[in-house]
């Protein structure tokens, strides 16, 4: 990956305090201002004391304290004026995302800190079912949204709460990709069925897997037949891991068929729970604003309404201790680990599943006994009798000495079978 960013800076741990004390000094302090309209406040400091040095020296900390409330999107109109500090913040980070590791055009795109990707990815979908309604008056019957079997379960929740079809695309059992004429079957009988408009899902990274759809092969047979479609990517788990490689990557806003993307910040990021990212090209995010929310400064365009401003400075806090050459150095490791495992596996005849660019390593459950399976934590895809595999996800805990000790286990269970 050739790293070369404009807002993603390395920052010192003197800078990074100083920068979030700049933000909460512009922020409304509830401790000091005569602010009497706010249905709002500072943590309770009989529950949360905030005299001690060690708060004062942790920006994160001070900042979830102070209690800034982020509703509403920054990057769109106005927002509430009292916590206009930490709202810059936020959209530092987002510039460090949407612009430099997604290829962006600067200024010409919108996005939140949201609480998690779940959300993310129901906010996206949300946003392009009101677009097919109200520019193209089409019925709910006749959007229907189009995802792999292996794509995450909030998308099958965001099809419950906006009353909308799914058809869901059967995939290779071994490699995990989308079946080209599965989907192409797919759209031919949801044309016959009358779906006129389609919110396409491509996985950057699938939660069980770790596999990344190729949103060429989602998108050719809607090109072909030119149905208008909504490319969403979900790269809830992926954002962080897939980009930072040496392989040639389009999965960005320079591919002009993707409209929006979701990122987590609490899985690879290491951010508190509740932290995803939602960003989408401009143009799109005002189909949902809620116009019923007159008393929020610029409304609101969010699913979630208020949120905490203290997890965007926990991501910024996060970008800025490492930056991008650290982060890929960081990410470099974990990927060696998981070649490592790999190798391994191979050497024991293990069948498992393993996306080149990506930390996630998925075994076939016939060769992980139940009893390893619990010693180690390994994840099931299906929690009973029907389970088919495993995986082990390589995060920075995940060391040499675990995954040695889970492949002799392994290789002591295989001695006791011969």
């Amino acid at each position: 990956m050739h790293i070369q960013m404009k807002y993603w800076k390395k920052m010192s741990a003197e800078d990074r305090l100083a920068r979030v004390h700049k933000a909460l000094k512009e922020n409304v302090d509830f401790s000091v201002d005569a602010s009497l309209g706010y249905p709002a406040s500072k943590l309770d400091e009989k529950v949360f004391a905030n005299e001690s040095l060690f708060l004062k020296e942790m920006p994160v900390l001070q900042t979830y304290i102070a209690n800034p409330n982020h509703i509403g999107c920054h990057t769109l109109g106005t927002s509430e004026f009292a916590f206009r500090g930490t709202q810059e913040i936020e959209r530092e980070v987002l510039n460090m995302i949407a612009v430099d590791l997604f290829a962006a055009e600067e200024d010409n795109f919108d996005g939140y800190i949201s609480p998690g990707g779940s959300e993310a990815n129901i906010q996206a979908i949300w946003v392009y079912r009101n677009y097919y309604m109200q520019k193209h008056q089409a019925q709910l019957n006749e959007i229907v949204i189009v995802a792999s079997e292996d794509t995450h379960y909030s998308i099958a929740k965001a099809a419950n709460l906006l009353m909308l079809d799914c058809l869901t695309i059967p995939v290779d059992y071994q490699r995990r990709t989308i079946i080209p004429e599965q989907l192409e079957k797919l759209v031919l009988e949801a044309i016959q069925k009358g779906k006129k408009y389609f919110i396409l899902i491509a996985n950057m990274g699938t939660t069980m897997f770790g596999s990344v759809d190729d949103p060429d092969v989602l998108t050719r047979p809607f090109e072909d037949y030119q149905l208008p479609y909504k490319l969403h990517i979900d790269g809830a788990y992926g954002g962080f891991v897939y980009p930072f490689g040496e392989h040639e990557n389009r999965i960005n806003f320079t591919n002009p068929r993707i409209s929006s993307l979701t990122i987590d910040a609490h899985k690879m990021l290491q951010a508190p729970y509740g932290t995803g990212i939602f960003i989408c090209r401009k143009g799109l995010i005002h189909h949902v604003m809620t116009k019923e929310a007159e008393y929020v400064e610029g409304w609101d365009l969010t699913l979630c309404g208020s949120r905490s401003g203290a997890n965007a400075v926990a991501v910024w806090t996060i970008l800025t201790t490492y930056g991008p050459h650290k982060w890929f150095e960081k990410v470099s490791i974990l990927k060696m680990r998981t070649l490592w495992l790999c190798k391994q596996l191979d050497r024991l005849g293990i069948i498992y599943f393993r996306e080149p660019e990506m930390n996630i390593v998925t075994i076939q459950a016939q060769f992980i006994p139940p009893a390893i399976a619990e010693q180690y934590n390994l994840v099931p895809q299906k929690h009973n009798s029907q389970n088919e595999w495993y995986k082990i996800v390589l995060m920075e805990h995940v060391e040499l000495e675990h995954l040695k000790d889970f492949i002799q286990a392994v290789k002591s269970h295989q001695g006791q079978l011969a």
